[in-house]
């Protein structure tokens, strides 16, 4: 991908961020040709943004693989939070695990992440791009697909796996069983190979159950067992003040 169309893909991620307005579908020169490629557009975004990410979020996708993206603090919102839906282009919920570093992720380190605290979270994915992102190379420019992180209260990550659900209420599935601590040492050699995180960041596993999507009015309830449960509700419209 040349300077020049790097430059325009990012500018135009930078104005979708920030009016909310969609992009269209992209000419042929100007989608991102893999993920590294769209890294580089998003450090680019997130440059003219000024934003500076607090950790990584990671997906998991149905083939058990991740993508990446920049974890955004004032993506972050409370156990509880009521969203328009109406500005979540192509929601996508899943249920996700936030964890708090106590260590840093060194480079050349290798071996599990030291968490100081784990949250229940829903994970809400969306999208910059009109029609949605075409490829991982697209997603990786829209800084990963993120939305929003609704974070529950703070746990502590025990041994064995976890029940994992992620549904609509009234709906309470039976959570099925994840090794969540294999998922966040997967997440941090993740974060290792970008250039590693310090004491005090974030990592965020999402994709924990498979992407679902909401309608509004809807109230949704993550479930990890040990963990505890985070909620996030659709309203139909933006509340007004």
């Amino acid at each position: 991908m040349d300077p020049e169309a790097r430059r325009v893909l990012a500018d135009a991620l930078i104005e979708a961020f920030e009016t909310g307005n969609p992009i269209v579908p992209l000419q042929p020169e100007l989608v991102p040709a893999d993920a590294a490629a769209g890294e580089a557009v998003a450090e680019a975004v997130l440059d003219g943004l000024a934003l500076v990410p607090c950790g990584l979020r990671c997906v998991l996708q149905p083939d058990r693989s991740m993508r990446f993206g920049p974890l955004l603090e004032p993506r972050l919102m409370r156990d509880g939070a009521a969203l328009p839906l109406v500005a979540l282009r192509h929601a996508r919920v899943s249920a996700a695990a936030l964890g708090v570093l106590g260590a840093a992720l060194d480079p050349d380190a290798s071996g599990p992440p030291v968490l100081a605290a784990v949250h229940a979270a829903i994970d809400i994915a969306t999208t910059r791009f009109r029609d949605g992102a075409v490829g991982a190379g697209a997603e990786a420019a829209d800084l990963g697909g993120i939305g929003h992180v609704v974070v529950g209260r703070r746990a502590t990550l025990s041994g064995g796996p976890v029940a994992v659900s992620c549904a609509a209420d009234p709906k309470r599935p039976r959570g099925l069983p994840l090794d969540l601590a294999a998922a966040f040492a997967a997440a941090a050699a993740a974060a290792r190979s970008l250039g590693g995180l310090p004491e005090g960041a974030l990592l965020v596993v999402a994709g924990l159950t498979p992407p679902a999507e909401p309608a509004p009015g809807d109230n949704w309830t993550a479930r990890l067992s040990g963990l505890g449960r985070a909620r996030v509700g659709f309203v139909a419209v933006a509340e007004t003040a």
